[in-house]
């Protein structure tokens, strides 16, 4: 195995920011639910007389239940009468969620359609919100019951009850209506989301799932895309935000403050908290390096960043609210990414760096990715998935490969025969009679366009610099293998055949999506290199050998770093050197369009290498989310 680096890979980044005097006037931000319950507890109770409405709305998983059994607690040590009203009650049955959104989940196991123009209202059953409204009349009637009275003692005078509603939509249920005295959005991470999921939650509304993989599928295509959508439409219309991650101590904050935090965060150097998951053909190496769970078998997938599923872990004080990497975006996609790219992507980031590692694994499975009108007419899709493998570590003594394109001769056709053929009689597919197979060495990019059949073999850690599109891998041959449920695992023919490009052949292939590096820039001892960078890939990759200093600029646009040789690496915005950031190796770094300069030097013993990646200057499609595209940005 390949020398790890000694210094300890960081799972948990915090960035921590410090807010102006003016900003620091109110508290603004709690340690668990008694806390914040403390704080608001006299606007609860300032009427006697009146009812009051409390709203606790959220993502699908959030801690609603621990939020209820401290407002019950409270409740019933200040003798209060809490009337409950499940969102969940208002939801359409499942059989009817189902059938009504059939169109986007499919009968496919793994793809649909993404839900862009279904909003949570469509969840709900007809009339929802008025119906909700009676619900509440009702009970306050209860309450107020001759029924009701005779039970109480004439001595004593009643408190008006508090009424709260909870659920994802409990917002848009009572809205409508006027009746919130105050109201939280309780939030989680989509990790901690399929958490759940693989502990039996299944989708919000449509019951059970066969297994993780149709869960996914559903919270890919239709959950994600409505209640991540209504959750950036309204955040900032609640009183507070609630980092629900760690259930028994979440992380209440003032929308105000949040809108602070967020600025703030906008204007300095980042990290997102990292990503992991086991696959079937994962390696040891990033189990090992970034200390990941003993019982896990394996570790295929390191995704930093990953926009729409990474965190971002904010530290104030002695506080850390974890937010989805969206939220920060949306609320200052300028700050973030700079004013071409926004007008490019909207608020959506368009570059991710993730990890492959097979090393003491295996290979991958033989591939395609979709091509851009493709994706756009089958799955509604707004970027398609362009990737590079980029050799970051092997397996010492072994002989590692990478697959990419067509041998000489070869058509999409003729591969599929062969497939069926090894499917059919059991034996395995001569893949180098039909996929070129080339050494691959610490150090090399291989580019790989929509269309590009390709996979990486065994012992590799492939740093993949792609845009931010990932479920869209279309499987043409997995090597017989059992997946862990032991049935042979999904082949997606039709969509491989549709988008297969013959002209990624050996030839094309050695030519033109085998990197060879060109000196770009020199300061002192430092060298800059341009690896990669093609018409029909959205991102440009360069490599910087950093012995000494190096002064840069974002020059308007975000610009990502990950260290792929060295210890340590120090990044100092020259504007603001409080803001300076230090990292490791295999960690990256985002450094936002409005940090301006920057100076990077290299600590410890050893130079550093760093593989810096950003947005290609040539590349003008715009590829914006649906919101934008519709013109209803936010």
């Amino acid at each position: 195995m390949p020398r790890i680096a000694p210094l300890t890979f960081q799972t948990n980044p915090v960035n921590f920011i410090q807010l102006q005097p003016d900003q620091e006037k109110e508290p603004g931000i709690w340690n668990a639910y008694e806390e914040w319950l403390d704080q608001i507890w006299p606007e609860c109770v300032q009427n006697d007389l009146l009812p009051f409405y409390m709203v606790i709305d959220g993502t699908h998983g959030a801690a609603f239940n621990e939020c209820l059994a401290i407002l019950r607690s409270r409740c019933h040590l200040e003798s209060r009468v809490l009337i409950e009203i499940d969102s969940a009650d208002y939801l359409k049955s499942s059989a009817d969620l189902l059938q009504q959104f059939h169109p986007y989940l499919t009968d496919n196991r793994a793809f649909g359609v993404v839900a862009s123009d279904v909003s949570v209202k469509d969840y709900f059953r007809p009339h929802a919100q008025s119906v909700w409204l009676s619900d509440v009349d009702d009970q306050l009637r209860l309450y107020h019951s001759a029924e009701h009275a005779e039970v109480q003692s004439p001595n004593v005078v009643q408190l008006a009850p508090i009424v709260v509603t909870f659920g994802p939509g409990s917002g848009f249920l009572s809205t409508a209506s006027g009746l919130t005295n105050v109201s939280l959005f309780c939030d989680l991470s989509r990790e901690t989301q399929q958490k759940l999921h693989q502990q039996g939650m299944g989708s919000l509304g449509l019951g059970p799932c066969l297994d993780t993989v149709e869960t996914y599928k559903q919270a890919f295509f239709l959950e994600w895309p409505v209640w991540e959508e209504y959750r950036k439409r309204h955040l900032y219309d609640f009183d507070y935000y609630v980092d629900t991650n760690n259930r028994e101590r979440p992380v209440l904050v003032t929308v105000p403050m949040l809108r602070r935090l967020l600025a703030s965060a906008a204007q300095q150097p980042f990290r997102v908290k990292p990503f992991f998951a086991p696959g079937i053909w994962g390696g040891q190496y990033l189990k090992e390096l970034c200390d990941l769970p003993k019982d896990w078998n394996n570790c295929a997938w390191g995704f930093e960043p990953i926009a729409p599923e990474n965190t971002l872990l904010i530290g104030y004080r002695d506080f850390i609210v974890e937010l989805p990497f969206p939220l920060l975006l949306s609320a200052h996609p300028e700050a973030i990414m700079g004013e071409r790219n926004v007008q490019l992507f909207g608020d959506y980031f368009p570059i991710r760096f993730d990890y492959l590692d097979t090393i003491d694994g295996d290979h991958l499975s033989l591939q395609v990715h979709p091509q851009q009108a493709y994706i756009e007419q089958t799955f509604n899709e707004t970027m398609t998935q362009q990737e590079s493998y980029y050799i970051m570590e092997q397996k010492e003594g072994a002989k590692p490969f990478v697959g990419l394109g067509f041998t000489e001769g070869t058509t999409g056709e003729e591969l599929l025969q062969a497939v069926e053929s090894a499917h059919t009689l059991g034996q395995p597919l001569k893949i180098p009679e039909y996929v070129n197979i080339w050494d691959a060495s610490k150090g090399d990019l291989f580019l790989i366009p929509p269309g590009a059949v390709h996979f990486s073999g065994k012992n590799n850690l492939v740093l993949e610099i792609s845009s931010t599109t990932w479920w869209f891998t279309f499987k043409i041959y997995d090597h017989l293998r059992l997946d862990r449920d032991g049935l042979p695992r999904p082949i997606n023919v039709d969509h491989a055949r549709a988008n297969m490009q013959e002209q990624f052949d050996t030839d094309y292939v050695q030519k033109h999506l085998i990197a060879v590096p060109k000196e770009s820039r020199v300061q002192g001892d430092s060298r800059e290199e341009l690896l990669g960078e093609r018409e029909d890939l959205l991102f440009q990759i360069k490599r910087l050998k950093l012995d000494g200093e190096w002064i840069d600029d974002t020059a308007g646009e975000f610009v990502m770093f990950n260290l792929v040789e060295g210890d340590r690496v120090r990044l100092t915005p020259l504007d603001d050197e409080a803001a300076a950031v230090e990292w490791g190796y295999a960690e990256a770094y985002i450094v936002p369009a409005s940090v301006g300069g920057f100076r990077l030097e290299s600590l410890g013993d050893r130079s550093c290498t760093l593989i810096r990646a950003q947005v290609s200057p040539d590349w003008n499609m715009p590829l914006l989310p649906h919101h934008w595209k519709s013109g209803e940005r936010l």
